[in-house]
């Protein structure tokens, strides 16, 4: 049985899937998963290879959904990000880029879309 946290977290990357597409973004692949972590989207725009960390709250009290993606989890997308870049050595001398898609509201249709480009820069990529 899936949780309702899952499905509100798949609704929300789908949501974030269809807005960064209709901005022209390809997807390469979804769900990456490594020892080091998971990446929620790796797109491609414009020639850049695109890692797309997807936030989603029903609530901004404590921090809003871009506000979540803290130092620690930027770390870990960017080591994940390195693995990825290992495996699929096609894309190792595209330029690279983290984005945060944060969805914040009551409900997966009722949500608020921020795309943050550029979102933040690890050491090393």
């Amino acid at each position: 049985m899936t949780e309702p946290r899952a499905i509100a977290g798949q609704a929300a990357e789908e949501r974030a899937l269809a807005h960064l597409e209709a901005r022209g973004l390809t997807l390469v692949t979804r769900n990456f998963r490594c020892r080091l972590g998971e990446i929620d989207l790796v797109m491609l725009h414009r020639g850049t290879l695109v890692f797309v960390e997807v936030r989603s709250r029903k609530s901004s009290r404590f921090a809003s959904a871009a506000e979540s993606v803290d130092l620690r989890k930027q770390r870990k997308l960017a080591r994940a990000a390195g693995f990825f870049l290992l495996r699929r050595r096609a894309f190792r001398h595209h330029p690279v880029r983290f984005d945060v898609v944060a969805l914040d509201g009551p409900s997966p249709a009722r949500y608020a879309i921020q795309w943050v480009r550029d979102a933040f820069r690890p050491g090393g990529l």
